[in-house]
């Protein structure tokens, strides 16, 4: 506890970083515009806190009980595995159904053979088509409007570089066995693990043509990918690949492998398509 007593004799400690807190206790304490990254708190007790206006981005919330507590005008956005109760409702299935009621697309990107994978990877470019044609507009009026950030997310152009990423790491690296297949403006997320090796060049701001002819490539080891891909091999699983990186040097069933990089491509079509609407929304756009 020594290093808590430090932050109470010192009003001007207020930066904890690498510190040990495990058992520390903050009690009728004022901690407004407080920063809070990359920490491991499981089995924590917030008691009448007030957490208004807050912001919870990548955060593990498995096990979770939020009770006693007011809710108002609460958004949440993330994977939800498992049920999600909300009042002792399980809502996950409802929210689960009006994703696809409102995007009749999704549920054609959950196929279990191989001929629906090769139909889901038409939806997917089908889907992201009219969107690069968007923003090739919105970059020939201006050319950075595509590295602007809505609410601190990724800019467009950062969000394919990520998409890119995914397809080396998934495709490339745990179906094709390539250990270290990554492209030099890979982006990986933000709360992943350095690796040597691994380009991690956040602040990268290549042009929109420069960006779209990598995805082009990347998008046809894919396709190759897919019009080999049989019944049989869908069924099986990957062969580890022998050296550190993302993912882990595991097997996977590839089945699974296939699903995630099609569940990659909606999602971050889904967000590019908000931020894109925020950025044309701009006054002067």
């Amino acid at each position: 506890m020594d290093d808590v007593v430090e932050s109470h004799e010192s009003a001007e400690v207020k930066d904890f970083h690498e510190r040990d807190l495990s058992g520390a206790r903050f009690v009728r304490s004022r901690m407004p515009g407080a920063y809070f990254r990359e920490l491991r708190m499981p089995g924590s007790l917030f008691h009448d806190v007030d957490l208004a206006g807050s912001t919870f981005r990548s955060v593990g919330l498995a096990g979770v009980r939020v009770v006693g507590s007011g809710l108002r005008d609460v958004s949440l956005d993330g994977e939800v595995e498992g049920s999600l109760l909300v009042n002792g409702v399980d809502v996950a299935p409802y929210v689960e159904a009006e994703l696809d009621r409102r995007h009749p697309e999704k549920a054609l990107l959950r196929p279990d053979d191989a001929r629906g994978f090769r139909h889901a990877w038409d939806v997917v470019e089908q889907l992201w088509e009219p969107t690069l044609e968007r923003a090739r507009a919105m970059a020939a009026r201006d050319p950075e409007v595509l590295h602007e950030h809505v609410d601190s997310e990724w800019s467009f152009t950062q969000t394919l570089r990520h998409l890119d990423f995914a397809i080396d790491c998934w495709v490339t690296r745990v179906l094709l066995g390539v250990p270290m297949p990554w492209h030099a403006l890979d982006l990986p997320w933000d709360e992943a693990e350095p690796v040597e090796g691994m380009p991690w060049d956040k602040g990268a701001r290549p042009d929109l043509d420069t960006v779209l002819a990598n995805r082009a490539d990347h998008h046809a080891v894919v396709r190759r990918v897919l019009d080999d891909l049989t019944d049989e091999r869908l069924a099986a699983t990957t062969t580890p690949v022998e050296a550190p990186g993302h993912p882990s040097p595991d097997a996977y069933p590839v089945k699974e492998v296939l699903r995630t990089v099609l569940d990659e491509e909606w999602w971050h079509h889904r967000f590019a398509v908000r931020d894109l609407d925020a950025l044309e929304a701009r006054p002067g756009r």
